[in-house]
Formats: C-alpha cells, sequence, structure tokens
C-alpha cells in the first residue's frame, strides 16, 4: 500500500478518473463548470488521502440465509415494495457504480424495461459530455460517504433529458456500502390539477393513446421501407459504377435520415479501412470531426473490426465504452469526439463475401436504436454489398475488355514515313461493355505499306479470338501474297479451319506502293464498307464494298479496285460504326459523310480524323451502338509537305468499350 494509506486500487481508479476528466473536456458541448467541480472533488480526495485519511473498502458479508422471521420478511416486501413503487426516480450502485437495482420510476425515466439496467454502469446512460464528472461525483461519495449532487444529461428513450442526481452512501453491516441515487429533472413540469374524469372518457383516452401507438408502429414501418426504397434507387442510379461514389452517396443519404454519423469501413489488402466518414450536420465543426473520423482505421478491439471478423452485427442501445470505434490522433476516443450514445453497426455483406462494415451512431439527443433499426441496417448493408460486388464484376470486364482491345489494336502507328501521313482513332460503343470486334493495322508490306481494317460480327471474347486471328493472318499473308484478294482468300481459309461459332468478319486491305509522284494504290474487300477517297481539290469519292465476309464460304472471292493518290489526296477507312450512327431522329451519319470530308481539304490527316470522330460523337449525342475505328492515310509532295513524323489521334479513350 503506497504512503497515505492510498491502497494500489484506489489510485488506478483515480488515474482513471483524470484521464476520463480530460477527454470530457474535449467533447463538444461538455459542461465545464461540472466538470472543474469534479476535479476539484477529486483533489479533495487525493489530499485527504495524502493526509492519513482511511479509505474503506468493505468486507463481504455473509450470505443471507432463508431462515428469517416472518416479520422480517414481511418487512424486506414491504421495503422492496416501497423502493419499486417510489414516486421518483431511485438506483442502487455498488461502490464501483455498477447498478445493482433500479426502481419503476427509474425504468420509466430511461424508457427501458424494468431490470434492464441491473448490471450496468450508472454513467451507461449519461451523455458522454457528462459522464466523466458523474463518474467522479460517484466516486467521492463511495470514498467520503457524503451526499453529492450533479447535474447532468441522461440518456432516455426518446432522447436526453436534463437530470440531478443525488448521491449518498449507505452503511450495511457486515457488507460493503451501496449507494443510493435519486434521479429527478432539473426544471419539472408544473404539477396539474387532477379532476375526477369519468370512466368513459378515461377508456377513450386509453384508446387514443393506444391507437396513437399503432399510427407511429406504421408511422416508422413505411418510413424504414420508403428508407430501403430510396436506397435502392440511389445504387442503381449509380451510372459511374464508382465504388467509391456509391458508398458516399449512400453514407450521405443515411446521415440525413435514420442516423447522426454513418462511418463506411472497407477491406483492403486484408486490412479493414476507413473509406468514409459523414455526420448529418454541414456546420464547420462537423466537417472537421467528419476529416478526423475518415482518418483513423479501425482497430482490433474496435466495434467495426469486430463484427467485419465475424460477420455478425452489434446493436449498442446504449454505447459504454468509449473505444468502441478506436481513438482519434490524440486519444480521445472517436466515441467522445463524435458524441455517439447509440450505435449500430452491421457487415457490408451479400452472405458469401464480406466487403467491410457499415456503423451507424446517434448522438444524445436522437433516440436510441432499437432491433427494428438494426433490420434495417442489416438490409442496406445487403443492400450495399450486392451493389459493391456488382460494380468489381464490371470494372473486371471492363479490365479483361480493355487488356483484349489493347491486343486487337496496334500500339503505334508506323514513324517518319516519307510522303504518307497515318491518323487513327478508335472510340467504343457506349451501349456495350463487351470486348468490340474492330480492328485496324498500319505495317510494312514487300513493296510499301499496307493498311488492314475489319469488323468481326458480334462482341465479346469469342468474336476477340477471331479479331486476333483475322488480323494476325493479314499481317503475315501479306508478305508472301503479292495482292491483296490473295491475302483476304487465305484468310479466309484459316478463319475457316478454326471453330468461331458461325461468326463472320468484314475487311478492307489496301497496299500502297510509290509510283512517279504518288502512290498507287490496291484494294481488296471482303465486304466491308468504303473507303472514301478526299482529293486535294475537295472532291469525296465513296466507294463501294463489295466481295463476301471472311469465314462464312471456302470459295467466296474477295472484290478489287485499284486507285491513284496525288499529292494532298487522302485515303479514308472507317467501320460501320461511323456510317451507322444515328442521331435523336433516327437519321444515319452515312449521309452526313461526304460532307464531313469535304469541308475542309487543307486538313491534315490527323486533323480530319478529329474532325470526323467529334462530328459523329456530337451527332449520336455520345451515344454509340456500335465501335467507331478510322484509319486515314494523306498523301505529301510538292505544294503540300509533308510532315517529318506521322501523328496517330486517338481522341478521348483508346482503351476499348465502355
Amino acid at each position: 500500500m503506497p504512503q497515505g494509506g492510498w491502497p494500489k486500487e484506489q489510485l488506478a481508479g483515480l488515474a482513471a478518473r483524470r484521464d476520463a476528466l480530460r477527454q470530457a473536456t474535449r467533447v463538444p458541448g461538455g459542461d465545464h463548470e461540472a466538470l472543474l467541480d469534479a476535479a476539484l472533488t477529486e483533489l479533495d480526495g487525493a489530499i485527504e488521502a495524502l493526509l492519513g485519511g482511511s479509505l474503506t473498502d468493505g468486507v463481504p458479508g455473509d450470505a443471507v440465509t432463508d431462515g428469517l422471521p416472518e416479520t422480517i420478511r414481511a418487512e424486506r416486501r414491504l421495503l422492496h415494495a416501497a423502493f419499486q413503487q417510489a414516486p421518483v426516480a431511485l438506483f442502487l450502485l455498488d461502490r464501483d457504480g455498477t447498478i445493482r437495482r433500479a426502481n419503476s420510476g427509474a425504468a420509466t425515466l430511461l424508457g427501458v424495461p424494468t431490470g434492464y439496467a441491473t448490471g450496468k454502469p450508472l454513467t451507461n446512460f449519461v451523455d458522454l459530455g457528462s459522464r466523466a464528472a458523474v463518474e467522479t461525483q460517484l466516486a467521492a461519495v463511495a470514498r467520503t460517504g457524503g451526499p453529492r449532487r450533479a447535474d447532468c444529461r441522461m440518456l432516455a428513450a426518446e432522447g436526453q433529458l436534463d437530470i440531478t442526481l443525488t448521491a449518498t452512501a449507505i452503511d450495511l453491516p457486515g457488507d460493503p456500502p451501496v449507494l443510493v441515487i435519486t434521479a429527478a429533472p432539473q426544471q419539472p413540469a408544473p404539477a396539474r390539477s387532477q379532476r375526477p374524469r369519468a370512466a368513459g372518457k378515461d377508456a377513450g383516452k386509453e384508446a387514443a393513446k393506444t391507437a396513437q401507438g399503432t399510427d407511429a408502429s406504421i408511422a416508422s414501418m413505411t418510413q424504414r421501407m420508403d428508407m430501403v426504397t430510396t436506397v435502392t434507387r440511389l445504387l442503381l442510379d449509380n451510372s459511374t459504377f464508382s465504388e467509391a461514389v456509391t458508398l458516399q452517396r449512400c453514407a450521405r443519404l443515411l446521415a440525413g435520415e435514420i442516423s447522426d454519423w454513418v462511418i463506411i469501413d472497407m477491406e483492403r489488402a486484408g486490412q479493414l479501412r476507413r473509406q468514409f466518414a459523414t455526420g448529418a450536420a454541414r456546420q464547420r465543426e462537423a466537417d472537421q470531426l467528419a476529416r478526423t473520423a475518415r482518418g483513423v482505421d479501425p482497430v482490433p478491439e474496435s466495434v467495426p473490426w469486430q463484427v467485419h471478423a465475424a460477420g455478425k452485427s452489434v446493436l449498442l442501445a446504449h454505447a459504454d465504452d468509449p473505444g468502441a470505434l478506436g481513438a482519434g490522433p490524440d486519444g480521445t476516443p472517436l466515441l467522445m469526439m463524435l458524441g455517439a450514445a447509440s450505435l449500430i453497426c452491421v457487415p457490408i455483406s451479400d452472405g458469401t463475401d464480406g466487403y467491410g462494415t457499415m456503423t451507424l451512431a446517434r448522438q444524445a439527443g436522437s433516440p436510441r436504436f432499437t432491433v427494428a433499426d438494426l433490420g434495417l441496417a442489416e438490409e442496406l448493408g445487403q443492400h450495399l454489398a450486392v451493389a459493391i460486388r456488382v460494380d468489381r464484376m464490371f470494372r473486371h470486364r471492363s479490365q479483361v475488355a480493355e487488356t483484349l482491345q489493347a491486343s486487337l489494336l496496334p500500339a503505334r502507328l508506323p514513324a517518319n514515313v516519307p510522303g504518307l501521313e497515318f491518323a487513327s482513332a478508335y472510340i467504343g460503343a457506349t451501349q456495350s461493355q463487351e470486348v468490340s470486334g474492330d480492328f485496324y493495322d498500319v505495317f510494312k508490306s514487300p513493296d510499301g505499306w499496307a493498311i488492314a481494317i475489319g469488323d468481326v460480327c458480334g462482341k465479346g471474347q469469342d468474336a476477340a479470338a477471331m479479331t486476333a486471328a483475322a488480323r494476325h493472318a493479314i499481317r503475315a499473308l501479306a508478305h508472301v501474297k503479292s495482292s491483296p484478294v490473295d491475302v483476304l482468300a487465305a484468310a479466309n481459309d484459316v478463319l475457316l479451319a478454326g471453330d468461331y461459332d458461325e461468326r463472320f468478319v468484314t475487311v478492307k486491305l489496301a497496299f500502297l506502293q510509290e509510283s512517279g509522284r504518288g502512290v498507287q494504290v490496291r484494294l481488296g474487300g471482303a465486304g466491308h464498307p468504303g473507303p472514301a477517297v478526299v482529293r486535294a481539290d475537295g472532291r469525296v469519292e465513296i466507294m463501294g464494298g463489295g466481295g463476301l465476309p471472311l469465314g462464312l464460304f471456302a470459295d467466296s472471292q474477295p472484290n478489287h479496285a485499284d486507285l491513284e493518290l496525288s499529292a494532298g489526296d487522302l485515303l479514308f477507312f472507317y467501320t460501320d460504326g461511323v456510317t451507322e450512327a444515328r442521331n435523336a431522329t433516327q437519321q444515319f451519319f452515312e449521309d452526313h459523310l461526304a460532307d464531313s470530308l469535304a469541308a475542309d481539304v487543307t486538313r491534315t490527316a490527323a486533323q480530319t480524323v478529329r474532325a470526323v470522330q467529334e462530328l459523329v460523337t456530337r451527332f449520336s449525342r455520345g451515344e454509340l451502338w456500335d465501335d467507331v475505328t478510322i484509319v486515314a492515310v494523306m498523301v505529301g509532295g510538292a505544294g503540300y509537305p509533308a510532315p517529318p513524323t506521322f501523328t496517330a489521334v486517338i481522341p478521348g479513350s483508346r482503351t476499348g468499350p465502355r
């Protein structure tokens, strides 16, 4: 025992209460006057101990036996009835502040069933801002035996009440002393004169009260159903497929409707991380608290961590553990910083996979959470989990599509080609998440350069397989076959030998060879539209398709055409995503293609590609039902100098379908 008769356990209790008082000073809205009074009380106790004052630990008495006279048992029944039916809220506490008994007045005050409070610390039902001061005053009563009073706010069923607690100690011979606490409103309502009521009026009042309770229950159920519907609509409307956006929008909605604070924690790399935190209030102080909460990850001892690990929800109607949400950067419990008095934490799980937790917190001024609120939170957690699962599935499919699409398109166009400028653009269809069937290629051929563009029927991984086969077959065969027609015929045999589920591919292949001051072009077509020839003087010729698609028939013959390009001429290749783009009146861009190409003959190949792409996007209002692929080559010469390097234009995103 330390000097002055101060036992170690009492010294530890003093240190704990000191820390609690220090933390309580940081709680928004705390009663600093009450905290100062409590601090002085602790100081008085320390002085008494240092001067040699005694501290009574108390010795447990013998167990009560049943062999008591009837008169004594009657007295005990009388005392029990007087305690239970006393017209004031009464609590019997052990020296550590745990409630041993609470009468019916106390249960009514707290709005809990009789016996609910037994075994819980009295401070569980005290607002966080007053909790440390009340703990100090109770410890002073236990230490000195003298009465104490403390003004505080207690947590009742429908919010918080301003209460005056009066505590005194009762010595029991042979047993440790107990504390008797009375709780009375600080400003009791004026008493109303009681007038005799007719039995019929009383019955009518009771019926009206019952009807009001029924209406309140129906209204509460309706509110919960409306909340589920609202959240479901919010999740379905998340067109961005963003997990972060989904979580933030949902948290803000819940913080404004059923909770004062919402905290979302998500599992990242095997660890639970704080994703988002928001409060219903939008004041500067609340925003600062939200930023503080976002910067604190859950610790293994916290409720969110335990809920995620066990996959089981937790309802704390009275949040008694200040460390339930962990601590802030300065060590202050987050529960106290947020002023949380009631807590719900549910797993974000779809029944198979757990993604994180959602924590709802209500402050002392709000009704405490009930089992019905827990059921609503669990359902919302499941809805969130389904939305996250779908979001991650779409992201995975998008990543697969991007990877596959990147393999079907050249990483870059040839550079430093004398007298030629190449340009290209690709835009994935906005109405599809599948891998595109479009492809293009520009590569060196034995006699010059080759341009291939094609479109496979359908989308998805099967279409991508055929696209890859067609592109690579054409590139390989172009080095051993002398004409585009022969290349396409041989590629048809390759595709027929494969198993592509009756898919086919349209292709246009061009061999470019220098000829004097111009370029000779030999074309081979297999059911593919175009290309368009834009002459330097502004004339535009849309060439026909012709030929049968590859992969259908063994005896199909590709179409053949030859043309000459002079300086300033442009050869414009495209897929049917360009010509079949539609506007709001279901008109096709095909009718506007020639005018778009002839609009400005001074444009380079890159500028022409960019202009057509923008026109198609504007024409369709960004709603593309098919992929748009464009490849253009312009011939340079006298009066129209060739650029020193090519320009590859890929406006927007070239990463595949979205």
